[in-house]
């Protein structure tokens, strides 16, 4: 199989219409079979229930080339069923989730010229949505919905190398308490929005959410999960209700745990001591891990042990060991690495 005439090595972080998509539609309280289509466009009533009350859900996961040439999706299933919590708590119906990773699949071999080659950097970004279509003037949830499955090839999130980032702590919250923050919704990145684009006019990177109810204890950012690193390198991630639970953030701490012999611990990070870590970065499945380097918390600088020159040493491990295994230069634990035949 040919790949795309591409320079893979520069690509960017960003959407390019590849050749094929998968499309299935609910109705009548039944989910279509789904089709492969060539048509990247969307046509819905301008009443649609996504248009009006926001009722969309969607994942974010990448298919690799491994360095023995076979194309693997990392870890689908754990996306399928983030999905399906996401749907019931927006009173979605439910994509049934073996259908889910054979949509991805037949995506990711519909295009399979698109994928990048091993060592190039890059990756096949994939994105499954769902949203409701059906005219929704009151506000109640949609009756129809579109589920689909679009693939684009992604470079590097971080070009020549991932720098430390600076965050401030934010005054806008990320999410209420018993509220969405715990779902992959539409509707969480888009208040989002505002905070990012305040924070980069005012020269930091991100933001780091606290909790809404006490605003003392470490929550996320806008689209990542946090991993602190202590002076006896153990690895801690906050706990929280009202927290994404990243796929990415649970694949490190188990590399960090059964691979690098690390002790673990999930629990709740309060504000007054992430001074006392030597290292914090951010996870997700763009970056796997961005490195931060410094946090300002309304004028007071706290300064990660490891500087702003490169990861530390501990969050290098990390980093290195997962994107070993999803390359497969490192033997995966099992199941972890979906085989696209």
């Amino acid at each position: 199989m040919e790949k795309k005439n591409i320079d893979w090595s520069n690509l960017g972080f960003g959407y390019i219409k590849t050749d094929k998509r998968f499309v299935s539609n609910y109705k009548d309280g039944i989910w279509s079979e789904g089709i492969l289509t060539d048509d990247a466009e969307v046509t819905i009533n301008e009443c649609a229930g996504v248009l009006q009350y926001a009722q969309t859900v969607f994942e974010g996961m990448k298919a690799y080339t491994t360095e023995d040439g076979r194309i693997v999706i990392f870890r689908p299933d754990l996306n399928a069923a983030r999905m399906a919590d996401s749907a019931r708590r927006l009173e979605m119906p439910v994509y049934p989730e073996e259908n889910f990773v054979k949509a991805v699949e037949d995506v990711v071999r519909a295009n399979a010229a698109w994928v990048p080659p091993y060592g190039s950097g890059a990756t096949l970004y994939l994105r499954p949505y769902m949203f409701g279509t059906n005219p929704v003037i009151g506000v109640k949830p949609a009756d129809e919905y579109q589920f689909r499955v679009f693939a684009t090839p992604v470079g590097p999130y971080f070009k020549g190398g991932a720098k430390p980032l600076t965050l401030r702590v934010s005054d806008f919250d990320r999410a209420a308490p018993h509220g969405t923050g715990h779902i992959k919704a539409g509707l969480n990145y888009a208040m989002s929005l505002h905070a990012i684009v305040s924070a980069h006019e005012d020269g930091y990177d991100e933001n780091m959410y606290l909790d809404a109810s006490t605003r003392t204890k470490v929550e996320e950012t806008g689209g990542a999960n946090f991993i602190f690193v202590t002076h006896d390198n153990k690895v801690v991630t906050p706990k929280s209700d009202s927290i994404l639970p990243s796929i990415t953030r649970r694949s490190l701490m188990y590399v960090a745990k059964e691979y690098l012999g690390l002790e673990c611990e999930e629990r709740e990070v309060y504000m007054d001591e992430v001074k006392e870590f030597a290292e914090c970065g951010l996870c997700g499945t763009a970056a796997v891990i961005s490195p931060v380097g410094k946090i300002v918390d309304h004028g007071t600088e706290i300064c990660m042990r490891a500087g702003m020159e490169k990861m530390g040493p501990v969050t290098q491990k990390l980093y290195d060991t997962l994107t070993g295994i999803q390359m497969g230069r490192i033997e995966a634990p099992e199941g972890w690495l979906h085989t696209v035949e």
